[in-house]
């Protein structure tokens, strides 16, 4: 689900950002999390990851980090005001139960489903990007896109020779990005071809 959410965002012409991205560990984790938060214009928080541990606890991490996102947003400064984000949970009132005060959010369920995450994070980043961005390919597009990406992954770790399980956040990151780049050459090829007379 998080490499779907990661290829969604760099299909749409956007930088995708984490704290799995920084290694210093001189930073504690919520640290990494506020400055990125900082930095970014827009957020996407997947609530769904509340799984229990083996000790019958939930994990919070995310809904703390939406927490984190709506605090800068309303007590940041001006740059802050204009933060947008995208709310993810598998059902659409199950966040309720857990995590009630955001009742008033909307809140997009995508069933555990990546073709709905992707479709949710393109339709969303649509309609939160500049005018003058070219247009977003469909989500059904992208979610097809990422099925290729993932049939291939496994060649181009081969010839970086690097495991797939190895992969860092940044090295995805980049594999995402040439991927995308080369099939977007081959598409436009593709369709000079078939323009010819």
């Amino acid at each position: 689900m998080f490499d779907a959410i990661v290829f969604a965002v760099l299909t749409c012409g956007l930088v995708p950002r984490s704290a799995l991205e920084i290694d210093d560990a001189s930073q504690t984790r919520i640290d990494k999390i506020a400055n990125l938060i900082g930095e970014c214009r827009w957020g996407i928080h997947d609530i769904s990851r509340v799984e229990l541990n083996e000790h019958g606890l939930p994990r919070f991490n995310m809904p703390l980090e939406l927490g984190l996102f709506l605090g800068a947003k309303r007590f940041g400064g001006s740059g802050q005001r204009g933060k947008t984000c995208l709310v993810l949970d598998s059902d659409p009132f199950r966040f309720q139960r857990f995590i009630s005060d955001i009742a008033g959010q909307d809140v997009t369920p995508h069933g555990g489903e990546i073709g709905r995450v992707i479709t949710a994070i393109r339709n969303w980043l649509s309609g939160s990007l500049p005018e003058s961005e070219p247009g977003i390919p469909g989500g059904l597009e992208i979610a097809r896109w990422f099925r290729r990406f993932q049939d291939d992954l496994p060649a181009l770790c081969q010839e970086l020779r690097i495991e797939v399980h190895e992969l860092t956040f940044t090295d995805n990151v980049r594999i995402m990005s040439k991927w995308l780049c080369a099939s977007n050459r081959q598409r436009r090829h593709e369709g000079a071809m078939a323009a010819r007379p």
